[in-house]
């Protein structure tokens, strides 16, 4: 009887399901599929017009990108924004929950919320006014560096800084997004164990060391994770501010991706591209994974 019962709930249970599993396979899966085979023909703007005339190419796309300069610029570039503006961005942010966590902070709701309102601003519109920030002459930035005796820099025309000034960007944009997890992560710390380590005498690095930081590893490795799937798919900050340049130093992926498909209407070739850039989020993230259990 109990059986009956059980197939009864699961059909009941699929049944419920079907509608929700139905969408999701309709506008995520399927389209995954189609970009998939489309990333295995030649797919491109005669094609629109028509489509009888694509061909299937197999792999070839793949490998026209595999060996080609301009992922691998874009790769590299994608790759130093990832390791250099991830870990800082998880800094500011758990620097930001610590500084928030604190008891003799005031008005903690006020600083929450003006410490996330650049995640919820626009970016098209935070770039262009960083644009302004960056200006060779009159921008702010090296107004400040002039009043302390530095020459100006043109941010967004050297190579050498205009990574670095996407990367400022981006961490002062996104980290009030990981404050916020961080913060919670921080509340849930039994207060228990801190109230014990102070009456052992431990100093607040060792609190901080022992309590905190072995506390917040779940949270971490969460914050990571969506991190660098986030900085990975780098798009709107060069997009605007830099357009890839100068001398193509921040085309990300993304933005190589678009060109290929918006710009010079190789939709094939850029399927290929969104999938290898899959491909590689995907290994970082089971990478993360894997380093975390051998933590544990």
């Amino acid at each position: 009887m109990s059986g009956v019962l059980e197939r009864r709930q699961a059909r009941a249970a699929w049944f419920f399901l079907a509608p929700a599993l139905a969408l999701i396979g309709f506008f995520f899966f399927l389209p995954i599929l189609g970009g998939f085979v489309l990333s295995l023909t030649d797919f491109d703007i005669y094609a629109i017009g028509s489509p009888e005339i694509a061909r299937f190419v197999g792999a070839r796309n793949y490998a026209q990108v595999l060996h080609g300069w301009e992922f691998w610029n874009a790769l590299r570039n994608t790759i130093y924004f990832v390791i250099v503006g991830g870990p800082l961005s998880v800094l500011a942010s758990l620097g930001a929950a610590l500084l928030l966590s604190a008891r003799l902070v005031r008005l903690k709701g006020l600083f929450r919320t003006a410490y996330f309102a650049p995640v919820v601003t626009t970016l098209v519109a935070v770039a262009i006014v960083w644009r302004y920030l960056y200006h060779p002459r009159y921008g702010f930035l090296n107004y400040a560096l002039g009043a302390l005796g530095v020459g100006p820099i043109d941010w967004l025309g050297d190579p050498r800084w205009a990574m670095p000034a996407i990367i400022l960007l981006a961490v002062w944009k996104n980290f009030g997004y990981n404050m916020l997890i961080l913060t919670a992560g921080l509340q849930s710390i039994p207060e228990e164990l801190y109230e014990a380590a102070e009456v052992d005498g431990a100093s607040a690095w060792r609190r901080f060391r022992s309590i905190t930081l072995p506390g917040l590893a779940p949270t971490f490795l969460f914050v990571g994770v969506i991190t660098m799937i986030g900085y990975f798919q780098l798009f709107a900050e060069p997009y605007v501010m830099t357009q890839g340049g100068p001398l193509r130093s921040t085309t990300s992926v993304m933005l190589l991706m678009y060109e290929e498909g918006f710009r010079w209407w190789r939709m094939g070739k850029a399927s290929a591209i969104a999938f290898l850039l899959f491909a590689i989020v995907l290994a970082g993230t089971l990478a993360q994974l894997r380093m975390r259990r051998e933590a544990r």
